[in-house]
């Protein structure tokens, strides 16, 4: 939302008050800032667009620390909303959550909850000193570039924002439980996306657990089986469902070889231990609750409003954060 010195890029530009609608709000035009001569750092005066029709592929953004790359894509997160096209972004550093701190009117008392007293104190002012003053230095720097704050009152309107916090309730929390219910019908009947359904959601149990997440290991190969015979039978399978038959699977061989060759029981019982654990655990409990992981519900409110859906998983450890994101990009 800040912008963080002269290649910082631009969010929120208006029209001026009782003028037609500049060209770059026309459907599809991303509004970027204006562009910036290097040698004399001279703002010229046309505005940079971007065409939302060359946004069909990946895209990577490099630049140094503080050259703007989160600037870069928050503006392309803030123009695709008002076009009302939705955002699902996955946040590993708990800044993007940013795109809620919009304030239209540009008031005071909208910047003084956010206002760090410390600092206000190293500066010799009040915090209600500093937020005025902060708020100014907004409303003076929009105007620099020909705007107000009608833009972001438009940009609230065409877009809800919400934070989610998958394992935690600090923010909306997501159940991990739909991820083993069975796949729909038309993603059951595609081999590959099957297969890769099964093997994904495979690694990402061994993976929570710290278990050997290849392929070809024997507990892969045990948990891939238990969840291909569930699913291909139409039937969910729960976590408590996945810890009972790792103990007594329903089938006595994996390939042509016997069950208890391949993985005796005595052995199937230490994973299922610590699946059980896993699942008794008190900090696994936020993992249960909360909205169902489900595209369309994150993406879409009840009324069809896009959103920008912030995943946040800043607060996960590096095991977590791979069982969530392999989860959510399956």
């Amino acid at each position: 939302m800040a912008r963080a010195g002269p290649w910082s890029i631009l969010h929120f530009v208006t029209k001026p008050s009782g003028t037609a609608l500049p060209d770059y709000e026309r459907l599809g035009l991303f509004y970027l800032g204006r562009p910036v001569e290097p040698e004399t750092m001279e703002v010229q005066p046309e505005a940079l667009l971007y065409d939302s029709r060359d946004l069909t592929t990946h895209a990577v953004c490099v630049g140094m620390t503080g050259s703007g790359k989160t600037g870069l894509c928050l503006a392309l997160l803030e123009e695709a909303a008002i076009d009302g096209v939705p955002a699902l972004a996955i946040d590993p550093k708990g800044d993007v959550g940013n795109l809620l701190l919009t304030f239209p009117d540009l008031a005071p008392e909208d910047f003084r909850p956010w206002v760090d007293e410390d600092e206000a104190r190293r500066q010799g002012k009040t915090p209600h000193a500093l937020a005025a003053e902060t708020a100014e230095t907004w409303r003076r720097g929009l105007a620099d570039w020909g705007e107000d704050g009608a833009r972001i009152a438009r940009l609230r309107q065409a877009a809800e924002v919400r934070i989610y916090t998958p394992g935690s309730d600090a923010g909306i929390p997501i159940s991990v439980l739909s991820s083993f219910a069975a796949p729909p019908p038309d993603l059951a009947a595609d081999a590959d996306l099957f297969r890769d359904r099964v093997v994904t959601v495979a690694s990402s149990v061994l993976g929570l657990l710290g278990r050997d997440a290849d392929p070809v290991s024997r507990e892969h190969v045990l948990l891939s089986r238990l969840l291909e015979d569930a699913w291909q039978g139409g039937r969910d399978l729960e976590l408590a469902d996945l810890i009972r038959q790792v103990q007594k699977p329903p089938f006595d061989k994996i390939g042509v070889l016997d069950l208890e060759a391949v993985f005796p029981e005595r052995e199937r019982m230490e994973l299922a231990m610590a699946l059980n654990n896993l699942l008794a655990s008190p900090g696994f409990a936020a993992w249960l609750s909360g909205e169902a992981l489900d595209l369309d519900r994150l993406l879409y409110t009840a009324e069809g409003k896009p959103r920008i859906a912030v995943v946040s998983i800043a607060h996960l450890s590096e095991a977590e954060r791979m069982f969530f994101v392999t989860l959510l990009l399956t």
